[in-house]
């Protein structure tokens, strides 16, 4: 008992010399569901920090949009009002056509295209970023994206007048050019916005169907890959810049591991989620020939409207990516 007494008194006079002076708590924001593997990748990213930088920096998730809601996530970083968070890199689209560099219709469709189209776009995100006083960490790609419905859909002409869940430029365009009626509403609305009729339709992965059991009030999911939107996790920049060199390299090291752990995530749950919707009732399966087809000459004005808006840059991005090829 003397020798335990002893052993717990060293134990914690060494703690009580190692404790960290200066420990800092960082919330994070996040948009979607504890449940979505974005989420579970951050929480994983989240502890590896913590316990990496032995509390130094000890991160805290709030996901589910309950911190701040996900339109709101980039602002609150920016202004200092949270220090750390998780954002879709296409709903700035509005701020700098660059960001919606993943949303282009029909240019990545795979995950290995989409590992190089964010190769090619990403010094341009970064230095974006940084202009706006945000640090990139890291960033997971969603699985290839489809379309929802309530009722079955074989042609464009089917979809005019659907109500359609927007969340950004692309989305809102893609509506509009089908003669559906955008609706922006937040991923953490999805559930109630089907279930009451406030939307009819949605263009998004297998996951977010999935998460969001949105078999009770959707009845089929068509297979197009149109593309596979990012979701990033970004630092204030000022709030990065006091923190010590030695975090920072755990931090890094905490974001390497959970930009493959989600790539690795998003693949896997692919077709899990596209069978789990299938369970739930759904319909699963490839558009039509005739709406794929008119789906992507909608992609070829989409792209051409993309590139306009993104100037040079934006061009670059596009043919590093296709000489990659």
């Amino acid at each position: 008992m003397k020798k335990l007494t002893s052993l717990l008194a060293a134990t914690a006079l060494t703690a009580a010399a190692t404790a960290p002076a200066m420990a800092e708590k960082w919330d994070m924001p996040m948009a979607y569901s504890a449940s979505n593997f974005h989420s579970a990748t951050g929480a994983e990213f989240a502890k590896c920090v913590t316990t990496g930088t032995g509390g130094e920096v000890e991160i805290v998730t709030h996901p589910s949009g309950s911190l701040f809601k996900g339109a709101d996530i980039k602002r609150a970083i920016q202004t200092g009002q949270a220090p750390i968070g998780e954002r879709l890199l296409s709903g700035h689209q509005n701020e700098n056509a660059l960001f919606g560099f993943d949303s282009i219709p029909f240019l990545a469709t795979s995950f290995d295209d989409s590992a190089k189209l964010w190769e090619a776009a990403r010094p341009s995100i970064e230095n974006l970023l940084a202009e706006q006083n945000l640090t990139l960490l890291y960033a997971v790609p969603w699985p290839p994206q489809g379309l929802y419905f309530k009722d079955e859909v074989n042609s464009v002409a089917d979809m005019e007048g659907i109500k359609f869940r927007s969340y950004n430029n692309a989305t809102s365009r893609l509506a509009e050019l089908t003669g559906m009626l955008p609706v922006t509403i937040e991923a953490a609305e999805i559930s109630q916005a089907f279930a009451t009729g406030v939307a009819d339709s949605m263009v998004s992965s297998g996951s977010t169907g999935y998460d969001r059991k949105v078999w009770e009030s959707l009845n089929y999911f068509y297979e197009v890959d149109a593309w596979l939107p990012r979701n990033y996790v970004m630092v204030n920049s000022d709030i990065w810049a006091g923190v010590s060199d030695a975090n920072k390299n755990v931090i890094k090291g905490c974001a390497e591991l959970a930009e493959y752990a989600g790539n690795w995530r998003a693949k896997e749950y692919t077709g899990f989620t596209l069978q789990g919707l299938r369970d739930g009732g759904m319909t699963v399966g490839p558009a039509s020939e005739q709406m794929t087809n008119e789906l992507k000459e909608i992609g070829v004005t989409m792209t051409n409207e993309w590139l306009e808006a993104a100037g040079d840059e934006g061009k670059g991005i596009v043919d590093a990516f296709n000489s990659s090829q």
